[in-house]
């Protein structure tokens, strides 16, 4: 049914437009932001210094990704840059987006303010640029791992920790993932793993050629039922007092404590996310990327859009089944069988 912060005594002022974008279909909201979440850009500075880069400044812009990544494969023997390009897996577009849309890309219009979703622009010559970028690190330069095309962020964490990856994209949470494969190293495996903890860094996703920084808007919404879809009807004042709760500044802190940030923004002014910046190593830097959350297409069809023809479009662009130009023209093209098709 139809909901908004109104509906509950709050403000749509008082959530990320980025979360109220991901709420709304043809202009109705349909729901509320409960948590939000962004990723970072994380690097190993011990691996930078060695290549020869400055241990304590990441890449600024996508096109000095590539350039790390190269420099640190060709003079330690070792990926760059983590890629992730499995079909059918959530992790690869939540990676690969922020890069197509920093380059001024995208499926849609999803990045601006007002989205229609009206015209696909995965053909485009922008987002032809970022998936050029993907195969100039796989293909070209080799600077990624040789298993990017079956790859989750759970396999560069393995990587990552041995000393075999300079940089990847992830949340807060995989500082702690090091730290329990530290503790099930044995040997010198576990000396190795402790420099990569000492050496880890995280920093803002890079910027596209004109200085767009994007990063996909994670998290999830509250929504209700309508009552005549719900065996016995409902008490929409009690189902609506529960969403006041969840969706508190207090309550929408503390129950997103380890793993996500409240969907209120007064969550932020509260001593509860205080104690959580204080407490979470790195919270601060994803956080920080929150203003550039872009969430994905609010259309019926994005789950297979973003899990299915996004990665293929990466893999036939990386296999050389496809050439850069005709991996892209064949995703849009597909795009608009799937919209006119449903």
């Amino acid at each position: 049914m139809p909901l908004k912060p109104e509906d509950i005594s709050y403000k749509t002022s008082d959530f990320w437009p980025g979360a109220m974008k991901s709420v709304k279909y043809d202009g109705i909201s349909y729901g509320i932001p409960t948590n939000n979440e962004t990723m970072a850009l994380i690097w190993n500075a011990d691996i930078f210094k060695r290549a020869g880069l400055d241990p304590e400044s990441p890449p600024a812009t996508w096109d000095d990704v590539i350039t790390y990544s190269r420099q640190i494969h060709d003079k330690l023997g070792v990926a760059g840059y983590g890629l992730v390009a499995k079909q059918n897996a959530g992790n690869t577009p939540f990676r690969f987006m922020p890069q197509l849309w920093a380059y001024g890309g995208g499926v849609f219009d999803e990045a601006t303010s007002k989205p229609t979703y009206q015209q696909v622009e995965l053909d485009s010559p922008q987002s032809k640029a970022a998936l050029q970028a993907s195969y100039d690190m796989y293909v070209r330069d080799k600077s990624v791992p040789v298993s990017a095309l079956t790859n989750q962020q759970a396999d560069n964490q393995p990587l990552f920790v041995a000393g075999q990856l300079g940089m990847m994209i992830s949340h807060p949470s995989d500082y702690n993932v090091m730290l329990d494969l530290q503790k099930k190293a044995t040997g010198t495996d576990k000396d190795k793993a402790q420099t990569v903890i000492d050496n880890m860094r995280y920093g803002l996703i890079p910027t596209g050629p004109d200085g767009k920084r994007a990063v996909v808007f994670g998290g999830s919404n509250i929504h209700a039922l309508k009552p005549e879809y719900v065996d016995g009807g409902t008490d929409e004042k009690a189902v609506k007092a529960l969403i006041c709760m969840y969706t508190s500044p207090e309550w929408s802190t503390r129950l997103n404590w380890v793993g996500s940030n409240p969907g209120n923004l007064r969550g932020f002014k509260t001593k509860w996310m205080k104690e959580r910046l204080e407490q979470i190593k790195f919270l601060d830097v994803t956080t920080s990327m929150l203003p550039n959350g872009i969430p994905f297409p609010v259309v019926p069809e994005a789950p297979e859009i973003m899990n299915i023809i996004v990665p293929d479009m990466l893999q036939n662009a990386l296999t050389g089944k496809m050439t850069v130009d005709a991996a892209a023209e064949d995703a849009a093209a597909k795009v608009k069988a799937l919209l006119g098709g449903l």
